[in-house]
């Protein structure tokens, strides 16, 4: 099995409710996000490229790309991160992680990954989203786990479920029956960064 997840860009409208409920239901801790949408256009969110006449715009949906070849995994010196060989899905270990960042220097899509420089501090008094999400610790590395407490329990990942455009899709790639081989087999799609050899399991529909 491996899962992975694939991103409909002619369906997202950038609205960000992936970044959103990836957040509350990760109980992800003040100024850090997992899940954020890039535009290609202008140079700030939501600003067009192009002409006044022909102006352009598209919204990626960018977080951990949970590669097949992880280069994150390959420099961790404690195996803080790691691939979890029956989902595929690259996973991270607060307990084990001694904050050196390696893996963040070896990712080459940059700021998929966050470091919590102080003790973790949240706009609620009270934790939100999932009671079984992971504890957040200071001076570890997080990013996206493609909510593994969610697929553990047969649920899709946050940002999947409450898609509005329904522009996200999650399953199995080794499934050929799969919705999302079913979705790669009929549609064009590009991934990111190809050239670095890591096999993203993250695959946007053109």
């Amino acid at each position: 099995m491996r899962y992975g997840m694939v991103i409909d860009l002619k369906r997202c409208s950038g609205c960000k409710t992936c970044s959103v409920v990836c957040k509350v239901a990760n109980n992800i801790p003040n100024n850090i996000i997992w899940n954020r949408v890039l535009t290609e256009g202008g140079n700030a969110p939501d600003t067009a490229g192009g002409t006044w006449d022909n102006p352009e715009m598209q919204h990626w949906p960018v977080a951990c790309q949970h590669c097949e070849n992880p280069a994150c995994t390959k420099v961790c010196p404690v195996g803080a991160t790691w691939k979890d060989e029956q989902t595929g899905i690259v996973r991270q270990d607060y307990d084990k992680c001694i904050g050196c960042r390696m893996c963040v220097a070896a990712c080459p899509y940059t700021g998929v990954r966050s470091f919590n420089w102080e003790e973790p501090a949240y706009y609620a008094d009270f934790a939100l989203g999932d009671a079984d999400a992971a504890k957040h610790e200071k001076h570890t590395v997080e990013k996206c786990i493609f909510c593994t407490q969610r697929v553990a329990r047969g649920e899709q990942p946050a940002c999947v479920a409450d898609c509005i455009g329904r522009a996200r899709h999650f399953g199995d790639l080794d499934d050929p029956n799969s919705e999302v081989s079913r979705l790669l087999a009929s549609r064009e799609y590009t991934q990111l960064h190809t050239e670095f050899g890591t096999k993203p399991s993250v695959y946007y529909l053109v």
